[in-house]
């Protein structure tokens, strides 16, 4: 029985001291185990520290890039717009290359004749320039003869005022009433009154009328650049008497304008320089309907023209 308890005992020792062993062994693993974890833990707490500092640095970075991606993209933006609108201009420009290609043809048959054209119009343009220079000569000799023909007519014009004042110097003692000289198309104009000349219905000159004519004769005579043309005017009133020599108004005006012819030529006129012309009723100043224009219709006129042959050569140029 003792020996059965002191077994018991003995077996009891013996499991309490190897589970004592046991749990000492297994106390041990643990405690290494947590050794080993903490030791463990501390290194992962420092790596996720550095982690976490890596983050922090990343994010930063990762902000940013997110601002430079923005800023970037912006930019891609821009370019894309510029390079769609540059490559739709390229696509416009090389669509127009391919159709002057296409059409290289028939340009460089326009560029032949265009050059064509050109040395047409050159040609024409030296046959102008020909013509103008020939035109241009012409136009010099046509000023000359211009400026000639004007000096010409002013000397001319100057000769009709000599004359028309020497004229009217001679006449000065006799009235506006009897005689008038004036100047009409370049032309002095002696318009003598019948009162001063003539009788009614009379072909014979006056004395008052010779003296007159005297004093006309004395200022034309050695003149010899002067035309003399006498005209005689009478009114509508039919003549008195007919005679042999004279049957109407324009027997009386020629006649008359022949006796003064005839005195002017006496007193010195050059009678290759003067004509004699009647005009009868056919010219008359005024209507015939007053007695007083009656009166003025009835007139000799004496017509100075100076000589124009000069003149008359340079037209003849032309």
């Amino acid at each position: 029985m003792n020996r059965l308890k002191t077994q018991s005992l003995l077996i009891l020792f013996a499991a309490v001291l190897l589970s004592s062993c046991v749990a000492k062994k297994e106390f041990d693993a643990l405690f290494n185990e947590k050794t080993n974890l903490e030791t463990e833990n501390a290194e992962l707490k420092e790596k996720l520290e550095i982690a976490e500092e890596k983050i922090s640095r990343l994010e930063v970075q990762v902000q940013e890039f997110k601002a430079k991606s923005e800023a970037t993209q912006k930019d891609l933006d821009y370019i894309t717009g510029q390079f769609n609108s540059v490559k739709g201009e390229y696509d416009r420009i090389k669509q127009l290359y391919d159709n002057l290609l296409s059409n290289s043809s028939q340009l460089n048959t326009d560029l032949a004749q265009q050059q064509q054209r050109l040395l047409t119009i050159q040609d024409d343009l030296e046959i102008e320039k020909k013509r103008n220079q020939e035109l241009a000569e012409d136009l010099a000799k046509r000023e000359v003869r211009v400026a000639e023909l004007e000096k010409l007519i002013a000397d001319k014009e100057a000769a009709v005022q000599q004359l028309k004042r020497r004229v009217t110097d001679a006449l000065l003692n006799f009235d506006e009433g009897q005689l008038k000289v004036e100047v009409k198309n370049g032309k002095v104009y002696v318009s003598l009154a019948e009162k001063l000349l003539f009788g009614s219905g009379s072909t014979k000159v006056d004395q008052q009328g010779i003296e007159a004519l005297k004093q006309l004769a004395n200022a034309l005579k050695g003149n010899s650049e002067i035309n003399i043309m006498v005209e005689g005017h009478t009114d509508n009133v039919p003549i008195s008497r007919a005679s042999q020599y004279m049957n109407d108004n324009w027997d009386l005006s020629v006649m008359r304008a022949t006796s003064i012819v005839r005195i002017l030529v006496t007193n010195g006129v050059n009678p290759e320089a003067i004509t004699a012309s009647g005009r009868g009723e056919f010219s008359p100043i005024e209507l015939n309907t007053t007695p007083e224009n009656k009166a003025l219709n009835r007139r000799t006129e004496i017509i100075l023209t100076p000589k124009l042959d000069a003149l008359f050569q340079i037209l003849e140029t032309y």
